[in-house]
């Protein structure tokens, strides 16, 4: 062998043991935004074989050695079964149990105005678990760990959008460091203010509640026993939700909604005195509270695009609708978008289809808009009920909670679309 031969066999074995993100990489689909339901949808086609690349505008991936330890963090998640099942199916949900997610197996809703109060528990529809509330970045570093395992995947951290170019061949993205990547699909992941939604000029119907939600931890004098509470109160609903850290069970994550000034208030208040108003607030149901996190606030503006899909370009999880948080359903209705359009693009790649094709990407449309539009429809007519002040209004939630309370089939149903049982499920999530 000459030298020349050798050097060259040697070259081609180094390129051969060279990780994937140092060869040359050809993207079939690009998701911008690799938060919780990018990463997810990132997973599903790239493990199907299909070369995914991710643009994060966070600079490093998290340290999935530090997430879910420690104090929680303010940002959780109430993920349903069906999308555990989803997650369980992707092979991530072990991590995501091995660092902390608090099982709940009962629900609690009153008026805080009221008597009315309603009770739901898992054994009435026959499931293991109405639910697990999870810290959002223990979510999120389970799927970075999956993603930076599969060669077909790629993520750039630290990048954002400056430009979208659509010639005929593909959506192309200029990027801030100079780039210019283009693929037949582009995917907006990157939540309720999309820049990419923007770029695309896609109209967004927006209504501002004007509410904030405030987001903390606690620890609670009494165990939390399993059981999501929530009251409605006039200015907004408060949420109280399990959490067990460690082994104990009396931790909470709180969502209180209420309006932006008094938010903005709360969120002013020393740990102490916050404390207070949150036990006051909460009826003391489960004792004394000791604020033990850090507090933030989030304006609550409900938006919902005009439409989810173009030639080449598609909209998934924020992007495409912003929910109220009262019934915790907008990261479920997220990773759904994700696993439907998942399974019409991979059908659609079986078939020979392009997957920038808009006749494709409407089968994702129209089996996900109608059950988002329903669902924000029924959130905002939760928020608008319970912050009625007429008598009759009142009268009406109140025996409606109590009234649904007693009425077997109805609160089957209820608790049915609470746990994500709705529609046509995806393959992945049955």
């Amino acid at each position: 062998m000459t030298d020349s031969d050798a050097a060259a066999a040697r070259q081609a074995s180094s390129q051969e043991k060279a990780p994937p993100q140092d060869r040359e990489f050809t993207e079939q689909v690009i998701v911008v935004g690799g938060g919780l339901v990018g990463a997810t949808l990132a997973l599903l086609l790239g493990e199907a074989g299909i070369a995914v690349r991710v643009l994060e505008s966070r600079g490093r991936p998290l340290d999935g050695e530090a997430v879910g330890k420690g104090p929680p963090a303010a940002r959780v998640s109430a993920l349903t079964p069906v999308s555990e099942r989803l997650l369980s199916n992707l092979g991530v949900w072990p991590a995501i149990a091995g660092r902390r997610a608090t099982p709940y197996t009962g629900m609690q809703v009153w008026d805080g105005e009221g008597s009315g109060e309603i009770r739901f528990h898992a054994d009435e529809v026959g499931v293991a678990t109405l639910g697990h509330i999870v810290e959002n970045a223990v979510v999120l570093a389970a799927l970075e760990a999956r993603l930076q395992a599969l060669p077909s995947v790629r993520i750039d951290y630290g990048v954002r959008l400056k430009a979208l170019q659509s010639p005929a061949s593909g959506r192309r993205l200029i990027l801030d460091d100079g780039r210019r990547l283009q693929a037949p699909l582009v995917i907006a992941a990157d939540g309720a203010r999309s820049q990419l939604r923007e770029l695309a000029e896609i109209a967004v119907r927006e209504r501002d509640t004007g509410q904030a939600a405030l987001v903390t931890t606690v620890r609670c004098e009494r165990p939390h026993g399993g059981v999501a509470r929530q009251v409605f109160r006039g200015d907004g609903p408060l949420a109280f939700l399990p959490l067990t850290v460690d082994g104990d069970a009396h931790y909470c994550s709180i969502v209180w909604s209420t309006a932006s000034d008094e938010a903005a208030r709360l969120a002013a208040l020393p740990d102490e005195a916050l404390a207070g108003e949150l036990g006051e607030a909460f009826e003391q149901r489960l004792g004394g509270v000791t604020v033990t996190g850090a507090t933030a606030r989030f304006p609550l503006t409900q938006r919902h695009a005009a439409h989810y899909v173009e030639p080449g370009l598609a909209l998934i999880g924020d992007a495409a609708h912003n929910i109220h948080p009262l019934a915790g359903q907008g990261v479920n209705l997220g990773l759904m978008d994700a696993a439907v359009l998942a399974e019409e693009l991979l059908a659609a790649r079986d078939r020979g289809a392009g997957l920038g094709d808009v006749r494709i990407l409407s089968r994702y449309a129209r089996r996900r808009r109608g059950d988002n539009s329903l669902m924000l429809a029924l959130m905002d007519g939760f928020r608008l009920l319970f912050g009625a002040r007429t008598p009759a209004l009142r009268l009406l939630r109140n025996v409606g909670l109590s009234g649904a309370d007693r009425l077997v089939p109805v609160k089957r149903l209820m608790m049915r679309q609470a746990i994500g049982e709705r529609g046509r499920l995806p393959a992945r999530c049955r």
